[in-house]
């Protein structure tokens, strides 16, 4: 099977979690609790946020997420079982992790079967979730701070760009984020941005190598894989 290899670029490889380079022990904790936080977002947005502004959104989550993190040992110490079990009953109806799976896969979404998207869209959470469930241990005393918002009232796309300030230097951490409609719409989150680097266009990156030599059927047999490796490890 044709390993996933990481991009050539220095600044992306820090981020991929399929296989990692070694590097600054402080400077991959801080990345890597910054990442954990964004994506803990995803995890717990609350079902009644369909009015609220995308940075007031990311404001009020990223008090609201550091301090279940402080509390909760069993999310502070990386309980992959308590994660999943959260992301199961939140992230669904607050997160268009379709588009998010669609941006990662790139162009060969368009022409997967729905089976096919349905398992990339399963295997590509559990990817994510076991991958940085670890790193939450990291996320300690932590603080966001949410730039101006740049965007007019009648924008559907919008970028709310923040800082994470902890030890060392801040570290940028944006989310592109849409606004759906219909019941239970509202602002939704579909890409990170950790230090310049877009988190789905990572993958994107990653994955095409895997679907040019063995199509969708082989990227869904990787991630499987992956994700049996990745359990085994705990």
């Amino acid at each position: 099977m044709m390993a996933i290899r990481p991009m050539k670029s220095k600044s992306t490889s820090r981020l991929n979690p399929l296989k990692s380079k070694p590097m600054n022990r402080r400077f991959l904790s801080q990345i890597f609790a910054s990442l954990t936080l964004g994506l803990s977002c995803l995890f717990v947005l609350p079902v009644h946020a369909a009015d609220e502004a995308p940075d007031a959104l990311i404001k009020r989550l990223s008090l609201d997420i550091l301090d279940k993190i402080k509390t909760d040992k069993s999310i502070k110490s990386g309980d992959v079982l308590q994660i999943v079990a959260l992301v199961d009953a939140r992230i669904m109806p607050n997160v268009n992790f379709q588009r998010m799976t669609a941006s990662a896969v790139g162009p060969a979404w368009r022409q997967a079967t729905l089976e096919q998207q349905k398992r990339l869209q399963e295997e590509f959470k559990t990817l994510l979730v076991r991958t940085y469930a670890g790193a939450l241990s990291q996320v300690g005393d932590q603080t966001i701070v949410v730039k101006p918002l740049r965007a007019s009232p009648e924008d559907k796309e919008v970028v709310v760009r923040t800082e994470v300030i902890g030890h060392g230097d801040p570290v940028q951490l944006d989310y592109k984020m849409e606004k759906t409609p219909g019941d239970g719409g509202g602002w939704k989150i579909y890409n990170l941005n950790v230090l310049g680097v877009w988190l789905m266009e990572t993958y994107r990156s990653q994955f095409a190598q895997e679907i040019s030599a063995k199509g969708v059927a082989g990227l869904i047999t990787t991630l499987t894989e992956r994700n049996k490796s990745n359990a085994k490890k705990g």
